[in-house]
Parts: structure tokens; C-alpha cells; sequence
């Protein structure tokens, strides 16, 4: 066990941005949340989902002028290393995907997204415009993060590609810290979950503290606990 329970959230809910995109933007961390002092933050990265660029009859072009204004704003004012996407970024129409791409390219940090069951494209395309693939990791420091696609280009859910899942899973052990990002959850806990046994299984081997970033985020984000060491962050 490399870190314990109580660091690890520490950790993690000091060191999260969340936006929440789609038919409502909101922000879940204010003017008055105070951070640890600088030399103790060792990464802080913000989170949005479901920003749904192109979605007939929603206002998404101001929703991402102001998803990018107050990341860049909380990057200048506290610090942001990284920003991620976490799916569903155009609605259907792949036409969107070089549009929403430049408004992202707008933030003043490095950036990555995951594929979501809205993104409407095939994996050469999605690597051609993001310049990444729709399963793949990185690291910062001491934290390994993986990513995992969910949906097929037509949009129908998926599980992970589990020998990508079995080898990366495998690489982080050595990381103190792991985060997984991932647009469905693995088991029925959602309307739109779907059940993927096998990966759930390795999951449930996994020793090192990992929190899962699934499903839209909304204002009703629950923290779900299971397997021991694994922590899924999911809306209810």
C-alpha cells in the first residue's frame, strides 16, 4: 500500500478543479476554498465533461468561452498544472470536433481529453485532431493517470480494452498515486453504466490508491467506494 486512505483524499480533493459543462455550468470549487500553502501542493489539475460543442438549441459556444476563461483564471490566480476533458466533447456531429478543439486550445496549460459515446468519430480522426490516442496514459511526478475509451464511433458503450488495461494497471504499481479517467462506468451504477467483469477484476487487484473519473459530473457527484483501493467519482 503505498499512501494511506486519508492522504490519498486529501490529496486528491485538494488538488481537483471541477467544471461541470452540458446544460448547466457551474464551478465546484469557489473563490473561497483555501488551498494548503504552495510548497505543499504537488499537482492540481481541473476536470470538465459533457461540454456537447454543437448540441442544437444549448448555448455551448459561451459555455466554453467560460469553462476556458475560469480554468485560465484559476491557473493564474492558484495554479493549475494540467486540464482534462473527461468525454463527450462535440454532440454527434464530428464537423464540431476542429471547432471545439480551438476553443480548447485556448487554455493557458496543457490539456488532454478522453473519447466519450457523443464523440462521434473514428480513432484515426480522434488521434489526427487531438494528437492523441482514445486509450493512453501519462505521468506527473510521482501520479500516473490512465485513460480509457468507452464508446465505439457510433456511439455505442464499450469496455476498455483490457490488455491495455492489464498493462498499464501493471505499470502503475510503482506510482503512489493513479487516477483513471473513463466516460461510462464500469458497472451499473449509471443509467448509462454497463458491466465489464473482467476489467472490474483487475480493479479489485489493483494495490496502488486509484480515484475513477466516470460519467457526466454534475452538482449531484457521488463518491462511490468499492474494492478496497479503488474509488469511483461518478454522478448519481
Amino acid at each position: 500500500m503505498n499512501t494511506s486512505r486519508r492522504s490519498f483524499f486529501e490529496l486528491t480533493f485538494k488538488s481537483v478543479f471541477i467544471i461541470g459543462l452540458g446544460n448547466s455550468l457551474q464551478s465546484f470549487t469557489s473563490d473561497s476554498f483555501r488551498l494548503p500553502h504552495k510548497n505543499k501542493i504537488r499537482l492540481r489539475f481541473a476536470i470538465a465533461s459533457d461540454g456537447h460543442y454543437g448540441q442544437p438549441e444549448t448555448e455551448y459556444v459561451s459555455y466554453h468561452n467560460d469553462m476556458v476563461n475560469w480554468i485560465n483564471t484559476e491557473q493564474q490566480k492558484r495554479g493549475v498544472d494540467f486540464a482534462f476533458i473527461n468525454g463527450d466533447l462535440i454532440h454527434n456531429d464530428v464537423a464540431f470536433l476542429p471547432e471545439v478543439k480551438k476553443k480548447l486550445d485556448g487554455l493557458k496549460m496543457p490539456y488532454y481529453v478522453s473519447h466519450g459515446n457523443h464523440d462521434n468519430t473514428n480513432p484515426e480522426n480522434w488521434e489526427k485532431v487531438w494528437n492523441m490516442k482514445e486509450d493512453f496514459t501519462f505521468e506527473k511526478n510521482d501520479t500516473g493517470f490512465i485513460v480509457f475509451n468507452t464508446a465505439d464511433e457510433k456511439g455505442k458503450y464499450i469496455c476498455p480494452d483490457l490488455s491495455f488495461a492489464k498493462e498499464q494497471l501493471e505499470k502503475m504499481e510503482s506510482k503512489k498515486h493513479l487516477f483513471v479517467f473513463m466516460h461510462i462506468t464500469p458497472m451499473k451504477w449509471t443509467k448509462n453504466g454497463i458491466d465489464c467483469a473482467e476489467l472490474v477484476d483487475m480493479f479489485s487487484k489493483q494495490k496502488t490508491f486509484a480515484l475513477f473519473f466516470t460519467d457526466t459530473i454534475t452538482t449531484k457527484m457521488e463518491l462511490k467506494k468499492t474494492m478496497g483501493n479503488i474509488i469511483f467519482l461518478t454522478r448519481t
